[in-house]
């Protein structure tokens, strides 16, 4: 089995970073190949430009940048995303990622006569978010089923990918040094069990 640990979050030192470290070290020590992503050092460019429109247009070639992340992601059995929350949803670089790389033609593809026929189902992805708020919150607004439906079901399960796991770090700006410490590892080593084998059914 491999996994690609993908991180989004400007700050190296932050919480987010500190997660994804801890994640793929425990599926190293698992035995499982880990290749990690970090989009904001690496500079990877967000914006959906001319080039892709000519992609999704069907008159262009799909971009050298978007080619190497797709790579990345076929070598992988494994897609862990490791990113905070914002406005109960992703950083614009994570979305822009996504936005570029699962593209109609190798995420998706339209067959007339058919319909969608979706490509990734070989692929496992597991999702960790950092967030503030508390699961109570979460419940009472709706957040958790917003998430469900905009980015499991919206994004992953309609490319025929699994979703293996859904993780929540809750009330990551209030708790305790020590808390977030045992969390984060008891995290990453639920990941990394994960890795394992390929799961029929989201956990969360």
């Amino acid at each position: 089995m491999t996994a690609l640990v993908v991180v989004s979050h400007s700050d190296p030192d932050s919480l987010t970073h500190h997660v994804a470290r801890s994640i793929s070290d425990a599926i190293r020590a698992a035995g499982v190949t880990v290749e990690t992503a970090d989009l904001a050092a690496e500079n990877f460019d967000p914006r959906f430009a001319t080039a892709d429109l000519n992609l999704y247009r069907g008159n262009g070639t799909t971009p050298t940048d978007v080619l190497a992340e797709q790579q990345r992601i076929d070598r992988a059995d494994h897609l862990v995303l490791a990113f905070p929350m914002y406005w109960w949803s992703m950083p614009a670089l994570l979305k822009g990622w996504i936005d570029r790389v699962f593209v109609s033609g190798w995420a998706f593809e339209y067959n007339p006569g058919v319909g969608i026929v979706k490509e990734l189902g070989r692929l496992t992805v597991h999702l960790v978010v950092i967030a503030a708020d508390d699961s109570e919150s979460f419940d009472r607004h709706g957040v958790h089923e917003a998430f469900r439906t905009q980015i499991e079901r919206g994004i992953f399960e309609y490319c025929g990918a699994t979703v293996g796991s859904t993780t929540i770090l809750y009330e990551s700006d209030t708790k305790s040094r020590d808390v977030l410490a045992a969390e984060i590892a008891d995290l990453g080593a639920a990941v990394a069990s994960r890795t394992a084998d390929r799961p029929t059914a989201v956990a969360h």
